[in-house]
């Protein structure tokens, strides 16, 4: 599905090697987790598959079953398939949640060929998903995120995500700021969207995270190389002793 091979990636206003040659194969129906120390190059790794500015791939490169990314304009990452949930997720001021999935939506399917969703099937289907999310639906009325709680926009974000239905999703840290009974409700949105067709790259500096969506795949992250890989007990052996000892181990 994604195909990360000896990614070289440069802060272009610094100058400054952020990615130093990172290789990662995450196969369809899979989750894989990536954690490590802040500065490891985690969210920048998610930034760049996603198309954000302000990046230079000096090297490697990054397919999408198949398909060359790093080529071609966001909004065409998004229409292959690739999601990103932000680890912040920003406020549009004027811009009603529902037009703006609806949007999403049919601009996705255009791209694809595909028919646009009238306003009755569309209607439907945002309030199946949001009621699985739990999800009130005086926030589906509000602009995108304006006066939403933490645990608000990343479940609005998760809603995103079951409403477009990527092949590919990437989750920067879905985690941060987020209350135990948030972190749950998130949690079981991620798993509802599960399946042999569907993978995810979830990026945590938590096991708690893990505890709820359980990764095939553990990756460690630090100077902007995956430095481990492994199972999830990987995750419970960060937890208990932290980043020293695999750090000291890969050196």
């Amino acid at each position: 599905m994604l195909k990360i091979k000896n990614l070289h990636v440069d802060l272009e206003e610094e100058d400054k090697s952020i990615l130093k040659g990172v290789t990662l194969t995450v196969e369809p129906g899979t989750v894989h987790a990536v954690m490590g120390p802040n500065g490891s190059g985690k969210s920048t790794l998610s930034y760049v598959l996603s198309g954000r500015g302000g990046y230079k791939v000096t090297q490697g490169s990054a397919t999408l079953e198949g398909r060359d990314i790093l080529g071609i304009d966001p909004e065409e990452r998004a229409a292959a398939g690739l999601f990103l949930a932000f680890q912040y997720p920003v406020e549009i001021p004027g811009v009603g949640n529902m037009t703006f999935l609806r949007t999403a939506l049919n601009a996705q399917r255009k791209a694809r060929g595909e028919a646009e969703m009238s306003a009755t099937e569309f209607l439907k289907l945002v309030r199946e998903k949001a009621r699985t999310l739990k999800i009130d639906a005086e926030m589906l009325k509000r602009p995108v995120n304006v006066g939403f709680s933490g645990g608000e926009k990343k479940r609005n974000e998760i809603l995103q995500m079951a409403v477009l239905e990527p092949r590919m999703c990437i989750l920067d840290e879905t985690d941060s700021g987020l209350d135990v009974d948030a972190m749950k409700l998130v949690s079981d949105g991620v798993n509802a969207l599960r399946d042999g067709n569907r993978a995810f790259l979830v990026i945590t500096h938590y096991q708690r995270l893990l505890n709820h969506i359980k990764p095939d795949v553990v990756h460690i992250m630090a100077d902007g190389r995956i430095v481990k890989s492994g199972g999830p007990e990987l995750a419970l052996e960060v937890e208990e002793n932290g980043y020293a000892g695999i750090l000291e181990e890969v050196a």
